[in-house]
């Protein structure tokens, strides 16, 4: 019988995933994947046109997705396996594997999220930032019986020792305080994007302390922002 664990995060962008993801890299016992559906997700849609790196991306990972579920379902070298993924990444793959692994939805409001995500990427749209799709998802994971773990990314930055502790609880691992802290600079796991997205993370040894942004939002996100508002407010009323 099959022991590993496998937790896959279903983050939007800009909601602190790859802090996460490092996170999980401090334990012992975990192994991490830095969003292994990225060339998958880039070679089905035009994102491809726009992501920056993006022919990179697909020349250093699988693009075929069924190929890379096999392997995230496949053996590993730990018992405990954290794969950091997109919401958007998954696309029209079959997500009946999603029964037998954690799923963990992490979420940010959108007044902080989208002016984040549109320096990279200037004029997004719902489909680019996830918030429908995590909606989606939730209904998927219910219509299956499976329930997720869901965190709004700003209850990790307030209290990240109580918000992780209760991440480990809620997936059934131990806490382990290895997992507040880690080294500044990249890590190995990183995907070849990480120059374009990566540059607070490298430059942190921690989650950082939350603040609320305090420059005027943006006006041409202003249209997308309602659309977030309520899909987020789906989402925090399930946690």
């Amino acid at each position: 019988m099959d022991s590993t664990k496998r937790i896959c995060l279903w983050s939007g962008p800009r909601n602190i995933s790859t802090a996460l993801m490092y996170s999980f890299a401090q334990r012992a016992d975990t192994k991490v994947y830095d969003e292994p559906l990225y060339a998958h997700y880039l070679c089905q849609t035009n994102a491809n046109e726009y992501h920056p790196g993006a022919d990179d991306v697909m020349m250093s990972l699988e693009n075929d997705g069924e190929k890379v579920i096999e392997m995230m379902m496949g053996e590993h070298e730990k018992p405990i396996v954290f794969f950091k993924n997109m919401t958007h990444h998954i696309l029209d793959l079959d997500k009946s594997f999603l029964k037998d692994t954690i799923n963990v939805i992490l979420t940010r409001d959108p007044v902080e999220m989208l002016p984040s995500f549109a320096e990279v990427i200037d004029n997004p749209t719902m489909t680019d930032v996830g918030y429908q799709l995590h909606v989606d998802l939730v209904s998927y994971l219910e219509s299956i019986a499976v329930k997720p773990i869901i965190i709004d990314s700003k209850r990790i930055l307030l209290d990240p020792e109580k918000a992780i502790g209760e991440l480990c609880e809620k997936a059934g691992i131990a806490f382990d305080s290895d997992m507040l802290s880690w080294k500044m600079g990249a890590r190995p796991e990183d995907g070849v994007w990480a120059k374009y997205w990566y540059g607070s993370i490298h430059k942190s040894t921690g989650f950082i302390n939350y603040s609320p942004k305090s420059e005027p939002f943006p006006k041409h996100l202003k249209p997308l922002l309602e659309d977030c508002k309520v899909c987020y407010q789906k989402l925090v009323q399930l946690i």
